[in-house]
């Protein structure tokens, strides 16, 4: 990983490198915003979350796309946001049960998370992804 990339990861407020991962994307408090240069932390920022009624599904993936996010984090989302953000040139990783912000970071800097499939999604493979909150009606 030798260039400057953001990396957004759904989190729980107040956000920042100690912050609990949200379990579905969509319904986070807040993004905590990643800069990685050659794998190492450069700056961190946390950006609120639009509310799921502003657009639906898409708001949050039009904000992290404006924010500069190359590449996303997540545990749980539907197929038409992942969709969306492989639209926008947005790489969705699987979260891998992680729980902080810097452990998922850690994990995504040494190559260590899996592309997010459609088997991930909500709905998809056979997976229980308990994250509540209807992610399939999206």
């Amino acid at each position: 990983m030798s260039e400057k990339m953001i990396v957004a990861l759904p989190t729980s407020a107040p956000g920042g490198l100690g912050a609990e991962l949200s379990g579905h994307f969509g319904h986070c408090d807040v993004f905590t915003l990643v800069t990685l240069d050659a794998g190492q932390i450069e700056n961190v920022a946390v950006q609120q979350n639009v509310p799921h009624e502003q657009g639906g599904c898409m708001a949050p993936v039009t904000l992290l796309a404006q924010c500069g996010a190359k590449a996303l984090v997540a545990g749980g989302m539907g197929m038409r946001p992942l969709m969306g953000f492989n639209s926008v040139g947005i790489e969705v990783f699987f979260n891998n049960g992680l729980t902080t912000v810097e452990d998922a970071v850690a994990a995504f800097s040494r190559g260590q998370l899996p592309r997010f499939t459609q088997d991930y999604t909500c709905g998809g493979g056979g997976h229980d992804h308990s994250h509540g909150g209807g992610c399939g009606s999206h």
